[in-house]
C-alpha cells in the first residue's frame, strides 16, 4: 500500500459527500444503469449496510471473522429515507476511523495483513466507485481523482485479483501491462492460469524483461472504472491480445 490513513480518509471526506449530493438528485427509483437490477435507493442501503458491517470489523481489535455476514442490501430503516440511513452509517464510519489506530489487529479477506488500515482504503475505493455509479444514475459522472484511482488501481491488483475475486473464471498467461497516463504510474500483472503476480517494476532487471502481451493506457480513473467493468476497456487504447483483459476484471 502507498497511501496512508489520512490520505483515505481525505478521499472520503471528498467522496461521501458527493455520494450523499448525487443521491439527494436522483428520485429513489432511478435506475442505476452501472450496477443492473439495482436503483438510488439500493444503491444507498447497499453503501450503508458495507459502512455499518466494516465498522464493526475495523474497530473490533480482533483478526478473526466476522460472525455475520454482510448484507448486499440490509432492510430500510421504518421511517429513515435510504439518504439518511446512509448518512447515519457513513458519520459513524468516519468517526471510527478518525480515531482508528491504522496497526490494530482487524480481519480482512484479502491476502494483506490483518490490520485496520486495509478498511480506510476499502471504504475509500468503495465509495469512490458508488459515488461515480450515482452520478451516472443523473447523467453526471465524474472522473475519481487521479492518485487515488491509481490506488484503486493497485487495490484491484494486489488485493481483489489474489484473493480470487474476478469477474469471470478461465485460465489466461502472459504479462497484462497497464499505464496511467495523470498519474505517472503503471502496473505489469502476469497472469497463470488461476493465478496472479503483480510485478515489481523496480526489480526488473535489463536481463529479465517482462513483454506484455497487451498494454492497456488511460487515465487512472478510466483504468479503474474499465477494471471494475464500470466502463469498457474499448474507452481506452488497447494494444494487444485484449482476451486477456477478462483475467484482470473484479466484481
Amino acid at each position: 500500500m502507498h497511501g496512508t490513513k489520512d490520505f483515505w480518509i481525505g478521499a472520503l471526506r471528498a467522496e461521501g459527500p458527493a455520494f450523499a449530493a448525487a443521491v439527494a438528485e436522483a428520485p429513489p427509483e432511478t435506475p442505476v444503469l452501472s450496477c443492473p437490477g439495482w436503483t438510488v435507493t439500493d444503491l444507498a442501503l447497499h453503501l450503508a449496510g458495507t459502512y455499518q458491517w466494516v465498522r464493526t470489523i475495523a474497530g473490533s481489535g480482533e483478526n478473526t471473522p466476522p460472525e455475520q455476514p454482510r448484507s448486499q442490501r440490509p432492510e430500510p430503516t421504518p421511517g429513515v429515507t435510504a439518504a439518511q440511513q446512509w448518512q447515519q452509517a457513513y458519520d459513524e464510519l468516519m468517526a471510527l476511523f478518525e480515531s482508528l489506530d491504522p496497526e490494530a489487529p482487524a480481519w480482512n479477506w484479502a491476502p494483506q495483513p490483518k490490520k485496520a488500515s486495509f478498511w480506510p482504503r476499502r471504504m475509500a475505493h468503495e465509495t469512490a466507485v458508488h459515488r461515480w455509479d450515482a452520478q451516472l444514475a443523473i447523467a453526471a459522472g465524474e472522473p475519481v481523482e487521479a492518485k487515488l484511482a491509481a490506488d484503486g488501481v493497485s487495490e484491484v491488483l494486489d488485493t481483489w485479483l489474489p484473493a480470487g475475486r474476478r469477474k469471470a473464471s478461465g485460465q489466461w498467461r502472459g504479462v497484462v501491462r497497464l499505464s496511467a497516463t495523470d498519474a505517472a504510474q503503471e502496473w505489469f500483472l502476469r497472469l497463470r492460469g488461476e493465478g496472479v503476480a503483480l510485478l515489481d517494476t523496480g526489480t526488473i532487471l535489463d536481463h529479465d524483461e517482462h513483454p506484455a502481451r497487451v498494454h492497456v493506457s488511460g487515465t487512472a480513473s478510466d483504468l479503474l472504472l474499465a477494471l471494475w467493468g464500470r466502463v469498457s476497456f474499448d474507452t481506452l487504447s488497447v494494444v494487444g491480445d485484449r482476451a486477456l483483459l477478462d483475467g484482470v476484471r473484479t466484481g
